[in-house]
């Protein structure tokens, strides 16, 4: 039989934290070596007993906001042999992508409500501690939804020459810099310029504000949907 697993539970709900604890222990493969009720305590109880794996609600004290989501992030950076379970209530893509926006090994992102299939749990916990990464269904579908909205976003409107005017912007280039790369004259380039602004909602700021955000919101957006 494997060796049991040494898992942190941090929740601050204490019917459903010892609830979780009773049911990992009742497998007969989880050992539950500290339970605790908001991520400052999670924290100083990973570095204290170094366990195998953490589950962590995503919303605990103070804020009841993303602690727990902060708190994987913080412990697979200084702990990364440590798997980390987040649970939600919610298949919201944002949180989700807070979590795994820098690596998903490690990682798993649940519904609470797989909590009752302790196989499953049981499997997942064991998957991240092994560097591999869960992501529950639902929470791939509103994934695939976000990914499908930011192939709507405004960078999409843009038309393929003026893609490629903005994909100079990105390198530095300045308008003469533009024309000469892509055979146009500067005041073609410049109709591009303010007409890629325009698209991107930036015609009213500031000159080097309006070239700026529109290179920030090209390289997030293309990142995002490349």
């Amino acid at each position: 039989m494997a060796e049991p697993l040494r898992v942190i539970i941090a929740e601050d709900n204490y019917l459903v934290r010892e609830g979780t604890r009773r049911l990992l222990e009742d497998s007969g493969e989880v050992d539950v070596v500290a339970a605790v009720g908001n991520a400052t305590e999670l924290l100083d109880a990973v570095e204290r007993m170094r366990p195998h794996a953490v589950l962590t609600d995503i919303r605990m004290p103070p804020g009841h906001h993303m602690e727990g989501i902060e708190a994987a992030r913080a412990i697979r950076a200084r702990y990364p042999e440590v798997g980390v379970v987040v649970l939600s209530q919610h298949s919201d893509e944002l949180y989700a992508y807070e979590l795994l926006k820098d690596g998903t090994a490690g990682l798993a992102y649940l519904l609470k409500e797989r909590v009752s299939d302790l196989d499953a749990l049981v499997r997942t916990l064991r998957e991240v501690v092994g560097g591999g990464s869960v992501i529950d269904a639902k929470v791939v579908e509103a994934l695939l939804g976000r990914r499908a909205r930011q192939a709507e976003s405004s960078v999409a409107t843009l038309s393929p020459r003026e893609l490629e005017v903005l994909a100079k912007m990105a390198e530095g280039c300045t308008n003469p810099a533009i024309g000469r790369a892509l055979f146009m004259s500067e005041s073609t380039v410049e109709k591009h310029v303010t007409a890629i602004l325009s698209k991107l909602g930036l015609s009213e700021e500031k000159e080097i504000d309006r070239r700026v955000a529109a290179v920030l919101t090209y390289l997030k957006q293309t990142e995002s949907i490349g």
